[in-house]
Protein backbone atom coordinates (compact mmCIF):
# COMPACT_ATOMS: atom_id res chain seq x y z
CA UNK A 1 0.00 0.00 0.00
CA UNK A 2 2.83 2.41 0.78
CA UNK A 3 4.32 1.78 -2.66
CA UNK A 4 0.98 2.76 -4.19
CA UNK A 5 1.02 6.03 -2.25
CA UNK A 6 4.57 6.77 -3.42
CA UNK A 7 3.53 6.00 -7.01
CA UNK A 8 0.59 8.40 -6.71
CA UNK A 9 2.90 11.12 -5.38
CA UNK A 10 5.26 10.57 -8.32
CA UNK A 11 2.38 10.76 -10.82
CA UNK A 12 1.22 13.95 -9.13
CA UNK A 13 4.65 15.57 -9.37
CA UNK A 14 5.01 14.53 -13.01
CA UNK A 15 1.57 15.87 -13.93
CA UNK A 16 2.27 19.15 -12.13
CA UNK A 17 5.66 19.64 -13.81
CA UNK A 18 4.25 18.84 -17.28
CA UNK A 19 1.39 21.26 -16.80
CA UNK A 20 3.56 23.98 -15.28
CA UNK A 21 5.71 24.50 -18.35
CA UNK A 22 2.64 24.64 -20.57
CA UNK A 23 0.49 26.80 -18.29
CA UNK A 24 2.99 29.32 -16.88
CA UNK A 25 2.57 32.00 -19.58
CA UNK A 26 -1.20 31.50 -19.62
CA UNK A 27 -1.42 31.86 -15.83
CA UNK A 28 0.45 35.16 -16.10
CA UNK A 29 -1.95 36.29 -18.84
CA UNK A 30 -4.95 35.17 -16.76
CA UNK A 31 -3.68 37.08 -13.71
CA UNK A 32 -3.37 40.21 -15.85
CA UNK A 33 -6.93 39.68 -17.09
CA UNK A 34 -8.20 39.43 -13.50
CA UNK A 35 -6.20 42.47 -12.37
CA UNK A 36 -7.53 44.50 -15.32
CA UNK A 37 -11.09 43.48 -14.36
CA UNK A 38 -10.57 44.49 -10.72
CA UNK A 39 -8.85 47.80 -11.53
CA UNK A 40 -11.81 48.68 -13.74
CA UNK A 41 -13.98 48.21 -10.60
CA UNK A 42 -15.65 45.11 -12.00
CA UNK A 43 -16.18 41.78 -10.25
CA UNK A 44 -15.48 38.10 -10.70
CA UNK A 45 -18.24 35.48 -10.92
CA UNK A 46 -17.06 31.89 -10.45
CA UNK A 47 -18.83 28.61 -11.10
CA UNK A 48 -18.12 24.90 -11.23
CA UNK A 49 -19.61 21.55 -10.26
CA UNK A 50 -18.33 18.99 -7.76
CA UNK A 51 -14.61 19.45 -7.10
CA UNK A 52 -14.58 22.29 -9.64
CA UNK A 53 -17.19 24.02 -7.49
CA UNK A 54 -15.11 23.45 -4.37
CA UNK A 55 -12.13 25.05 -6.12
CA UNK A 56 -14.34 28.01 -7.08
CA UNK A 57 -15.25 28.49 -3.43
CA UNK A 58 -11.61 28.21 -2.38
CA UNK A 59 -10.54 30.75 -5.01
CA UNK A 60 -13.33 33.10 -3.97
CA UNK A 61 -12.40 32.76 -0.29
CA UNK A 62 -8.80 33.69 -1.03
CA UNK A 63 -9.88 36.69 -3.12
CA UNK A 64 -12.31 37.94 -0.49
CA UNK A 65 -10.40 36.98 2.65
CA UNK A 66 -6.80 37.35 1.54
CA UNK A 67 -4.19 34.93 0.29
CA UNK A 68 -0.83 35.18 2.09
CA UNK A 69 -0.91 38.79 3.24
CA UNK A 70 -3.28 41.25 4.85
CA UNK A 71 -5.07 43.23 2.17
CA UNK A 72 -8.56 44.45 1.28
CA UNK A 73 -11.03 41.89 -0.02
CA UNK A 74 -11.49 41.63 -3.77
CA UNK A 75 -14.99 41.41 -5.31
CA UNK A 76 -15.72 37.78 -6.16
CA UNK A 77 -18.83 35.62 -5.97
CA UNK A 78 -18.84 31.80 -6.13
CA UNK A 79 -22.22 31.15 -7.74
CA UNK A 80 -22.23 27.48 -6.74
CA UNK A 81 -21.98 28.37 -3.03
CA UNK A 82 -25.69 29.28 -2.94
CA UNK A 83 -27.18 25.80 -3.03
CA UNK A 84 -30.74 26.99 -2.39
CA UNK A 85 -30.73 29.35 -5.37
CA UNK A 86 -29.03 26.79 -7.60
CA UNK A 87 -31.59 24.17 -6.57
CA UNK A 88 -34.56 26.50 -7.07
CA UNK A 89 -33.32 27.59 -10.49
CA UNK A 90 -32.71 23.97 -11.52
CA UNK A 91 -36.19 23.00 -10.32
CA UNK A 92 -37.98 25.88 -12.05
CA UNK A 93 -35.88 26.33 -15.18
CA UNK A 94 -33.79 23.16 -15.60
CA UNK A 95 -30.34 22.25 -14.38
CA UNK A 96 -28.58 23.83 -17.35
CA UNK A 97 -29.76 27.27 -16.14
CA UNK A 98 -28.35 26.96 -12.59
CA UNK A 99 -25.44 29.34 -13.32
CA UNK A 100 -26.70 31.13 -16.44
CA UNK A 101 -29.53 32.88 -14.61
CA UNK A 102 -27.27 34.30 -11.87
CA UNK A 103 -24.78 35.39 -14.54
CA UNK A 104 -27.55 37.23 -16.38
CA UNK A 105 -28.84 38.75 -13.12
CA UNK A 106 -25.49 39.73 -11.53
CA UNK A 107 -23.08 40.04 -14.43
CA UNK A 108 -22.27 43.42 -15.91
CA UNK A 109 -20.21 44.36 -18.97
CA UNK A 110 -16.55 44.16 -18.01
CA UNK A 111 -17.07 41.54 -15.29
CA UNK A 112 -15.20 38.24 -15.58
CA UNK A 113 -16.70 34.75 -15.47
CA UNK A 114 -14.35 32.07 -14.15
CA UNK A 115 -15.41 28.50 -14.93
CA UNK A 116 -13.63 25.50 -13.39
CA UNK A 117 -14.23 22.02 -14.83
CA UNK A 118 -12.06 18.95 -15.29
CA UNK A 119 -13.63 18.12 -18.66
CA UNK A 120 -15.65 21.19 -19.74
CA UNK A 121 -18.73 19.19 -20.66
CA UNK A 122 -21.35 20.26 -18.10
CA UNK A 123 -24.35 21.93 -19.72
CA UNK A 124 -24.80 24.43 -16.87
CA UNK A 125 -21.24 25.69 -17.39
CA UNK A 126 -21.76 25.92 -21.15
CA UNK A 127 -24.91 27.98 -20.58
CA UNK A 128 -23.08 30.19 -18.06
CA UNK A 129 -20.45 30.96 -20.72
CA UNK A 130 -23.18 31.81 -23.22
CA UNK A 131 -24.86 34.09 -20.67
CA UNK A 132 -21.55 35.81 -19.91
CA UNK A 133 -20.98 36.37 -23.61
CA UNK A 134 -24.47 37.97 -23.85
CA UNK A 135 -23.56 40.24 -20.91
CA UNK A 136 -20.28 41.32 -22.58
CA UNK A 137 -18.17 39.68 -19.87
CA UNK A 138 -14.72 38.16 -20.21
CA UNK A 139 -14.25 34.44 -19.62
CA UNK A 140 -11.46 32.49 -17.93
CA UNK A 141 -11.87 28.71 -18.06
CA UNK A 142 -9.80 26.22 -16.09
CA UNK A 143 -10.28 22.91 -17.89
CA UNK A 144 -8.54 19.63 -18.60
CA UNK A 145 -8.51 16.75 -21.06
CA UNK A 146 -9.84 18.08 -24.40
CA UNK A 147 -11.53 21.16 -22.89
CA UNK A 148 -15.02 20.01 -23.88
CA UNK A 149 -17.86 22.24 -24.98
CA UNK A 150 -16.69 25.02 -22.67
CA UNK A 151 -13.41 25.36 -24.59
CA UNK A 152 -15.26 25.34 -27.90
CA UNK A 153 -17.20 28.47 -26.86
CA UNK A 154 -14.14 30.55 -26.01
CA UNK A 155 -12.89 33.24 -28.38
CA UNK A 156 -9.62 35.12 -28.76
CA UNK A 157 -10.43 37.53 -25.89
CA UNK A 158 -10.93 34.65 -23.44
CA UNK A 159 -8.28 32.54 -21.70
CA UNK A 160 -8.27 28.79 -21.14
CA UNK A 161 -5.96 27.12 -18.64
CA UNK A 162 -6.23 23.56 -19.93
CA UNK A 163 -4.36 20.90 -17.94
CA UNK A 164 -2.80 18.39 -20.36
CA UNK A 165 -4.21 15.31 -18.62
CA UNK A 166 -7.32 13.13 -18.75
CA UNK A 167 -7.06 12.09 -15.08
CA UNK A 168 -9.55 14.13 -13.05
CA UNK A 169 -7.49 14.03 -9.83
CA UNK A 170 -4.41 15.36 -11.65
CA UNK A 171 -6.47 18.07 -13.34
CA UNK A 172 -7.94 19.27 -10.05
CA UNK A 173 -4.56 19.31 -8.28
CA UNK A 174 -3.08 21.44 -11.07
CA UNK A 175 -6.15 23.69 -10.97
CA UNK A 176 -5.57 24.25 -7.25
CA UNK A 177 -1.91 25.10 -7.78
CA UNK A 178 -2.89 27.39 -10.68
CA UNK A 179 -5.31 29.19 -8.35
CA UNK A 180 -2.52 29.67 -5.80
CA UNK A 181 -0.29 31.08 -8.56
CA UNK A 182 -3.07 33.42 -9.72
CA UNK A 183 -3.64 34.67 -6.16
CA UNK A 184 0.07 35.33 -5.71
CA UNK A 185 0.35 37.23 -9.02
CA UNK A 186 -2.85 39.21 -8.37
CA UNK A 187 -1.67 40.27 -4.92
CA UNK A 188 1.74 41.25 -6.26
CA UNK A 189 0.22 43.28 -9.12
CA UNK A 190 -2.31 45.09 -6.94
CA UNK A 191 -0.39 45.47 -3.68
CA UNK A 192 3.29 45.16 -4.67
CA UNK A 193 6.26 43.02 -3.71
CA UNK A 194 6.40 39.24 -3.57
CA UNK A 195 6.26 37.69 -0.12
CA UNK A 196 7.91 34.34 0.60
Amino acid sequence: MEERVITLFHHSIEATMNAGEHLAPLIVEASEMIVHTLLAENKLLLCGNGLGGALCQSFCAQLLGGFQRERPGLPAIALNSDGISCGAIAHNHGGSESFARPVRALGQPGDLLIVISSDGRDSNLVQAIRAARDRDMGILALTGDEGGDCAALLDTHDIELRVPSSVAAEIHQVHLLSIFCLCDLIDNSLFGGYEN
